[in-house]
């Protein structure tokens, strides 16, 4: 994908968001880190506070228990909203004219939900892909060829 010259990026999954801008230009991106944030989500097990050798509160009378949340998936929704709103926030305060989010599919269902108007009408496309594990320059390429 053909991003122009300071394009904003953000590359986010539910744990971790890169906000980059494009200091090249369309052709040969070069990203440069503007924020960088990670946030500690541990696993599900951990994140319960039912005791141990109780039923949980959302068992039913006859032993059957409802689906239960997800600590860990609510926590990555929340920081998919947190990633959005810091989206809105820059968007307003005129800090970019031009947006590319790339994201798992399932947070950027997530980020749709909280797109305020000013991030949409700035967004120059979406890219499906999970690349908050890749370094700066493959995260490069990977947009360069999408």
């Amino acid at each position: 994908m053909r991003i122009p010259h300071d394009t904003a990026v953000l590359v986010a999954d539910g744990r971790k968001m890169l906000f980059f801008r494009n200091e090249g230009d369309a052709d040969y991106p070069s990203l440069t880190v503007i924020r960088h944030r990670e946030h500690q989500n541990p696993p599900d097990r951990d994140q319960k506070s039912d005791a141990s050798g109780q039923r949980p509160s959302s068992a039913t009378p006859g032993g059957e228990s409802a689906e239960e949340v997800d600590f860990h998936v609510l926590e990555e929704d929340r920081f998919a909203a947190e990633a959005a709103e810091m989206l809105k926030v820059r968007a307003v305060a005129g800090e970019y004219a031009k947006l590319l989010v790339v994201a798992p599919p399932k947070t950027l269902g997530e980020l749709r939900k909280h797109y305020h108007k000013e991030v949409e009408s700035r967004l120059l496309g979406e890219m499906p892909k999970d690349l908050t594990g890749h370094p700066v320059d493959q995260i490069e390429r990977i947009i360069a060829e999408g």
